[in-house]
């Protein structure tokens, strides 16, 4: 495998997600809450589709696409690409549906519970798909220029959200991943990060109703 390129935010994404899921789960297996008025309004919801969205369209349109052209005339590697695309598209729509059913007065929490639980399998399931058979691909063919391209896409769509997503990203990571993702950021960035990005994400009480980000 190659040297050249770092999984560390691959990796502490993957991580995050799955923390958010768990959540998640939480939220809609918890007895004494609404999980639909929970949802609805919980700031870890909206963070959670955020992050979401801007990872797995980085990787459709920045990821794949040169893996694609790397991977020509391997059609066993090509079939590994072409699922993980499969897997993606069969995501966004679960989390459309969930949105639906909480938009929905007249949906129960039955069926949000079915959906919460299809996106939590589906999710978990893709993340540790990808990074048993995606990922040791792209370390094997892609070169620093084209993962460092996915890595500046992926923060573009990150954009403006970044002052709750970088800390998002970071809760409960090790020293080390922290250390990694926090040293390539502009002095001015890595001060507000410090002074008001964390500290404001402490506060934030993220699966709890009435905090919609």
């Amino acid at each position: 495998m190659s040297d050249a390129i770092d999984l560390t935010a691959m990796y502490a994404m993957h991580d995050a997600l799955r923390r958010e899921l768990a959540h998640l789960d939480r939220v809609t297996t918890t007895a004494d809450r609404d999980p639909r008025h929970v949802l609805a309004t919980a700031a870890g919801w909206q963070l959670l589709k955020k992050a979401l969205h801007a990872h797995q369209s980085a990787e459709d349109d920045a990821l794949w696409p040169p893996l694609r052209h790397r991977l020509a005339g391997r059609p066993e590697d090509l079939v590994v690409l072409a699922v993980m695309e499969a897997e993606h598209a069969a995501i966004a729509p679960v989390v459309e549906a969930i949105d639906a059913t909480l938009a929905d007065p007249g949906a129960d929490a039955l069926r949000l519970g079915q959906l919460t639980d299809a996106l939590t399998s589906g999710l978990t399931g893709h993340l540790a798909h990808e990074e048993d058979a995606a990922l040791p691909l792209v370390r094997r063919v892609l070169g620093a220029e084209q993962w460092d391209h996915f890595g500046r896409v992926q923060a573009r769509r990150i954009g403006r959200d970044a002052p709750l997503l970088l800390p998002w990203l970071l809760d409960g990571a090790d020293e080390l991943t922290a250390a990694k993702l926090l040293a390539p950021l502009p002095a001015s960035t890595y001060a507000a990060y410090v002074a008001r990005w964390a500290p404001a994400y402490a506060l934030l009480d993220r699966w709890s109703a009435g905090t919609a980000a």
